[in-house]
């Protein structure tokens, strides 16, 4: 990793864990202002609050939202974008570059890459391109890898291929789906070169959430890039503290919960 990238991951990940609580809230694209997001100012400032380590946000959000708080967050800039509405909505083009992002003050970027779907082949271009000017300009990349198409299912092992090609490619923090257990997840991290965080994906229970990050940190992952069971929260800040106690200190999740409620 060159000095560039050395200085600003350092901007997305805690440095006395080494481990990362990121808040995705770039699905606005996606799926228009969901509940959450209605006023993204407020949720923002809130994730701040919480403690989290870095946001995930499209291009136009790093122009148009007033963080208001004393407090800073890593911002990783996303790339890729498709809506709801497109025929193939797993097909991601890409919609900002690492060049702009950078002069929009990105500490890091993110690209979506969905394994398996229709437009592989130039999601799969995309990540390499952009792994090539984030080495150029010192810039870490996040890549969110998921299994998804037509008859492609989340298992470990299409989870350990989507991660490995991501780290094969260039990224430095991989994003992919939990797989249901410790055991079946240490087998996703042992496969992958550099750190790997799991995704939230839908909304659950307080109890799903707390285990499934449990067993996460149980199996060596380097942290948790989590969107709708954060921002949907009934109280965002209490969860982020708690989950970043769990990511950062090694709160177990039975203590968690208590914490939760208390």
């Amino acid at each position: 990793m060159n000095v560039g990238k050395k200085i600003r991951i350092k901007r997305i990940v805690n440095r006395v864990s080494g481990k990362t609580v990121i808040v995705p809230m770039d699905h606005g694209v996606s799926s228009g202002p969901i509940q959450g997001l209605e006023d993204i100012d407020k949720t923002v400032n809130m994730i701040i609050r919480g403690g989290a380590n870095a946001a995930v946000v499209h291009k136009g959000i790093v122009t148009s939202t007033n963080r208001s708080e004393d407090t800073d967050i890593g911002l990783i800039i996303h790339l890729s974008a498709s809506t709801a509405f497109n025929p193939n909505p797993n097909d991601k083009i890409a919609v900002c570059d690492v060049d702009e992002a950078l002069a929009l003050g990105a500490d890091a970027v993110s690209v979506h890459v969905n394994i398996g779907a229709g437009g592989e082949s130039s999601m799969l271009q995309a990540l390499g391109k952009t792994a090539k000017e984030c080495n150029r300009w010192g810039l870490p990349l996040l890549a969110m890898m998921y299994p998804r198409g037509d008859n492609i299912a989340i298992t470990v092992d299409s989870v350990k291929l989507a991660a490995r090609v991501g780290a094969e490619l260039g990224a430095d923090i991989v994003k992919c789906p939990y797989t249901g257990s410790a055991a079946s997840f240490a087998q996703v991290v042992r496969g992958c070169p550099v750190p790997v965080v799991i995704a939230g994906g839908s909304k659950m229970t307080d109890v799903e959430t707390l285990l499934m990050i449990e067993g996460a940190m149980q199996a060596g992952a380097g942290g948790l890039s989590m969107g709708r069971n954060v921002f949907q929260h009934e109280n965002p800040e209490r969860f982020l503290r708690v989950v970043s106690a769990m990511v950062h200190q090694g709160l177990p999740a039975k203590e968690a919960l208590e914490m939760l409620k208390g």
